[in-house]
This record gives C-alpha cells, sequence and structure tokens, in this order.
C-alpha cells in the first residue's frame, strides 16, 4: 500500500456546527492546562519532568474526537491533551501530575504522564516509551476476541517509532487485522535528535507499507484534517479490516522537558508562540465572540482546577507499595 497525504482544508471533511464548537472547546481547553503548567513550573519550578505538547494539542483534540467514549487510548508522554479530550477530569489529571492522592493513581504519579481511567477507555501507559505499541496490539486482540467493535488509539512520538516493539506489534496487528489507529505526532525531534539522523525515511508513515497497511499523512497543525484521517481509520478499524497508520507533521514549540535550554537546535521557536498554531487555525471557523467566551471558560476552569489540587494531600512512602502484587 502507497502511503496518503492529506494536506489543506478539504483535508478537513464536512463537520456539524456543535461538533465543531466542541472540538475548539477541547482544543482551547488543553492549550489552557498547558499554559497554565507552564506558568507554574516557571514560578514555583516542579517535582518531575513535564513534557509540554504545545502546539500539538490539534492532534490530540482531533484524533480523540473521532473515537467512541467506550473505545481504548494509549497517550504518548507529551502533554495532557489526550486523556482531557477523552473525558478525564482537569482536576485528576493535575491531581496525578503534581503526586496527590485523590488523583487517578492514588499519589504515585507527578511530573510525567501517569493517569488511567478505563471506564472511558483511558489504559494509561507502559512504564517505558514505545511500551504502549505491543499493550495496545494487546489490547486490540482482547477486543477482537470478545467479539466487540472497540477500536484501540495509540499515540507516539517519532522517536519512540523506532523501538522494536512498534515493529513487533505491527506484524502482528497488521496479520491478524486487530482494531488499532496508530497516530504518530512527527514534531521532528527524539529528545535532541533530528529525525534526519534518527530515521532513514523521511515519513514515519511509510513503514506501513512493509507490513500491508494503510500509512496517511496529515498537517498536525489542522485539527480538522486529523480528526478526518482519524475518523477515515477508526472505521475501517472498526469494520475489521485491520490497522492504520496516520502520520501528524508537528512542531515542538518548546524543549523535550520544561527547562530543556535546547543548546542543540537551531530553529528555535520565540516564546510560546506557535507557528501555524491549531487553535488559531481552528478559531478561524468559530464566531470571535463564542471563541472568546470560550477561551475564557477554559482558562477559569484550569485555574480553579489547580487551586483545588493544590489544597489536595500528596501521598506517604507507603503509597509506593499500595495495589502492588507481593
Amino acid at each position: 500500500m502507497s502511503t496518503r497525504t492529506k494536506r489543506g482544508p478539504d483535508a478537513g471533511g464536512e463537520i456539524g456546527d456543535s461538533e465543531l464548537l466542541d472540538l475548539y472547546r477541547n482544543v482551547s481547553r488543553i492549550r489552557a492546562l498547558e499554559l497554565l503548567l507552564n506558568r507554574y513550573i516557571e514560578e514555583h519550578g516542579f517535582g518531575g519532568f513535564w513534557h509540554p505538547g504545545l502546539g500539538q494539542e490539534g492532534i490530540q483534540a482531533g484524533a480523540v474526537s473521532a473515537l467512541r467514549s467506550d473505545d481504548y487510548l494509549f497517550y504518548a508522554h507529551r502533554g495532557l491533551g489526550y486523556a482531557l479530550a477523552k473525558g478525564m477530569s482537569p482536576v485528576t489529571l493535575l491531581a496525578d501530575l503534581f503526586g496527590r492522592t485523590p488523583g487517578s493513581v492514588g499519589g504515585k504519579g507527578g511530573g510525567t504522564v501517569h493517569f488511567v481511567d478505563p471506564e472511558i477507555g483511558v489504559m494509561g501507559q507502559g512504564g517505558t516509551v514505545g511500551s504502549s505499541f505491543v499493550l495496545g496490539a494487546g489490547v486490540g486482540i482482547s477486543a477482537q476476541m470478545l467479539g466487540t467493535d472497540k477500536v484501540v488509539a495509540i499515540f507516539f512520538g517519532d522517536g519512540s517509532s523506532a523501538r522494536g516493539t512498534f515493529h513487533e506489534a505491527a506484524l502482528t496487528a497488521s496479520v491478524w487485522k486487530l482494531p488499532l489507529v496508530w497516530i504518530c505526532e512527527n514534531n521532528g525531534w527524539a529528545i535532541s535528535v533530528p529525525i534526519a539522523e534518527q530515521s532513514p525515511t523521511e515519513n514515519i508513515a511509510d513503514r506501513a507499507a512493509a507490513y500491508g497497511v494503510p500509512g496517511v499523512i496529515v498537517d498536525g497543525q489542522d485539527t480538522l484534517a486529523v480528526r478526518a484521517a482519524t475518523e477515515e481509520a477508526v472505521a475501517r478499524a472498526r469494520a475489521g479490516e485491520g490497522p492504520t497508520l496516520i502520520e501528524a507533521k508537528t512542531l515542538r514549540v518548546r524543549g523535550h522537558f520544561e527547562g530543556d535550554k535546547q543548546a542543540y537546535r537551531e530553529d528555535l521557536v520565540d516564546g510560546l508562540d506557535v507557528p501555524r498554531d491549531p487553535l488559531k487555525i481552528l478559531r478561524e471557523r468559530v464566531p470571535a465572540e463564542t471563541a472568546d467566551r470560550i477561551d475564557e471558560e477554559a482558562r477559569a476552569e484550569a485555574d480553579a482546577a489547580l487551586e483545588e489540587v493544590l489544597a489536595m494531600p500528596t501521598g506517604g512512602e507507603d503509597v509506593v507499595t499500595q495495589g502492588v502484587w507481593v
């Protein structure tokens, strides 16, 4: 199968007014939390490594909007938009990031993304980058064996595509026609290594041909284009036709982690400016007054969530052994 590229306004397809507003609302809510975390870390520091997803919100919101509430989701480590768009509360997500016991993992998080809500399909993450490929394939096998039509969305970065776990999972998934949608957020950097030095092919999506599945390249800054590509892949998976590999071309606005000086990088972005900002691109399709109101509500929601979370307790040392089989 050949790689297809979907770009431009026509790639976004048709979308109703209410769906458009819901999509804009989620992108705005994700952006508000991203900016809040950025400010908090600059002013107060942080107990761990926060990998910002600023500028990649359109991929996360657009792809998740194509899923059903009972579909499964394995998120990447950059940002928290995946889980927020899937339905998790910003209070719960921040509680996990700040290591508070009322969070979804009971205080075992802190500093990086570890949250889970199986009731809405948020399946968490493995202990290493790239482990979600095989975990997602396993969940896809269970969906297939149980006779459901549930789909598994697996997000990852261009760097983790080099892991052997991707190729192991892709071989099995393509042969068994597992209901998977791989979504690569290609921001051009594997920590400090540019894509040209980590991959012999310019496009991650080209690798799909080796497994006989569709590879699709989409503009990751165009939320509607990402949504349309994901809808097509989800429909294919739900119909029993197997996986699809979507590569969303995007840009890493901040460092690998917040505080990364990026001395290795010449294309530094100025401050928090987002080139071809997905929020602004989507905003062009929403009435200005409505967009302003949604943005204000998103900022208020983020501020209120942080205030609530900072008043929550952190766990003691015994939290490490809670829920562990001995």
